[in-house]
């Protein structure tokens, strides 16, 4: 019996997987992250995925503060902030958020303020959609995890 669970779950994960990768949500340096991960490492790809939220969530606090100063004109700093926002979702896999940090870059570029407030909009939707659905995906992979008879340590968010 707790194999059928297991197997469900399994394909529940394919199916989520499949779609973010549908959707251009994930591109494949997402499996090569999780390829990373074995038994000696069972929470490899979530505790690299959870270091990336803890930090993506400080830059982009600081991408809005410095767009929410009265008298903005850093565009130089904003743009290392992109890099680093955009290098570390390239790394995890997470294009949509990549590509978007590019279109936000090109803004900074322009001094558009305008249309960097527009790019900060749509890079935290496109971050909260990602982190929510990654979530959901670590849910399943404990859940399948539990019903294999395989016990992950509870992870604290």
């Amino acid at each position: 019996m707790l194999g059928l669970g297991a197997d469900l779950l399994w394909a529940d994960m394919n199916r989520l997987l499949a779609f973010l990768f549908h959707q251009g949500v994930l591109d494949e340096q997402f499996l090569q992250l999780q390829q990373l991960q074995d038994e000696t490492s069972p929470n490899f790809v979530s505790e690299v995925v959870n270091i990336y939220f803890h930090e993506s969530e400080k830059l982009l606090r600081n991408l809005r503060g410095l767009l929410m100063e009265k008298e903005f004109s850093d565009y130089k700093k904003m743009g290392i902030h992109l890099n680093q926002l955009m290098g570390s979702s390239s790394s995890i896999g997470a294009k949509r958020v990549t590509n978007v940090c590019l279109a936000f870059r090109a803004a900074t570029d322009h001094s558009n303020r305008s249309g960097c407030l527009r790019a900060l909009e749509m890079l935290e939707h496109e971050y909260c959609y990602l982190k929510n659905k990654l979530h959901e995906l670590f849910q399943i992979e404990q859940q399948r995890a539990l019903a294999a008879g395989v016990r992950y340590p509870v992870q604290n968010n």
